[in-house]
């Protein structure tokens, strides 16, 4: 059996939640099929967008159960599964396997900030337990624990990793795991403070895990294809620096706070952030709102709502 190629746009998809908290999995289906129909490759669901560290047990296994029921084969289903340690991981993983799960993206647990050894070690037992297709995600901003070049191609070795997204600042470390040329798919954050869109996609990258595609996923597609023939950097170039400033607003406050308050303010159904987390209000929502307008995609995606109107 060949192993999993994932290229182009990677979408984290935020947790839409009703009015009394509960996850809407009306809302869920209606968001993936939005991606599906703008052409986006693959979907995190239940990553750091997703409010996954502020979800019980049994929410996240119900998230699993349901919103697996809506895949139509065009697009790949991921769920986040890191546990807060190795066999918590491990039982998550065994559950979206028996549920339906494409694949699944796993981090280092936080809080702990173990050492880099220990970590891999983590990585490779959990992969071992499991034949479900993974992916890494070294993202020390949130998790405090930072996985050199030298632990990540030992980890590529395993059968079961097909992706690797990186998310620090370091385009060193990107080129020397493109180098190595290890069989998974190398994506980064989309983030333009870290910075790893441009390297990452000029040195051969395979696409982006991103949080913007929640609200531009056309636009995530233009700038997430590999660059195979010289014309694709060419418009890779001029929708990038046109994204800039939705890319800046995704990121001007904690993931996926701005985001998911723009998407709410716009009419797409994702509802409220998870308390103690708030939706931005004034001025900071305006401003996304505005960008939405110069970039019309309001207009290109045909939302109309109040403060669409107001903006």
């Amino acid at each position: 059996m060949s192993k999993m190629k994932i290229e182009g746009s990677f979408v984290a998809l935020i947790t839409p939640f009703n009015a009394d908290g509960t996850a809407d999995f009306g809302a869920f289906r209606s968001l993936l099929q939005f991606q599906e129909d703008n052409g986006t490759s693959a979907v995190l669901i239940m990553g750091s967008t997703g409010e996954v560290s502020m979800l019980s047990q049994k929410e996240r296994e119900a998230i699993i159960a349901e919103t697996a029921r809506f895949k139509t084969g065009k697009m790949k289903f991921f769920y986040g599964c890191t546990g807060n340690n190795t066999q918590t991981t491990i039982d998550y993983l065994k559950f979206a396997k028996a549920n339906g799960a494409d694949g699944a993206i796993l981090a280092a647990p936080a809080y702990i900030c173990g050492p880099e050894d220990d970590l891999a070690d983590y990585f490779l037992e959990v992969a071992d337990a499991t034949d479900l297709p993974l992916g890494l995600y070294n993202n020390p901003p949130r998790v405090k624990t930072d996985l050199h070049w030298d632990h990540l191609l030992r980890i590529f070795k395993h059968p079961n990793y097909v992706v690797h997204k990186e998310s620090t600042t370091r385009v060193g470390q990107v080129a020397q795991v493109l180098k190595a040329r290890p069989d998974v798919s190398v994506m980064c954050c989309d983030s333009p403070n870290l910075g790893l869109v441009v390297p990452t996609m000029s040195l051969g990258g395979h696409g982006t895990a991103n949080m913007t595609g929640n609200i531009a996923p056309a636009e995530l597609v233009t700038i997430s294809k590999p660059w195979t023939t010289p014309d694709v950097s060419v418009s890779f170039r001029d929708a990038y620096l046109g994204l800039l400033p939705m890319l800046h607003y995704s990121y001007s406050a904690i993931n996926p706070v701005a985001i998911k308050s723009l998407m709410k303010a716009v009419g797409l159904p994702a509802g409220n952030l998870r308390k103690p987390l708030k939706n931005l209000e004034g001025e900071a929502l305006l401003k996304g709102l505005r960008i939405v307008k110069e970039l019309e995609l309001d207009k290109k995606y045909g939302w109309s709502s109040p403060e669409l109107k107001a903006a």
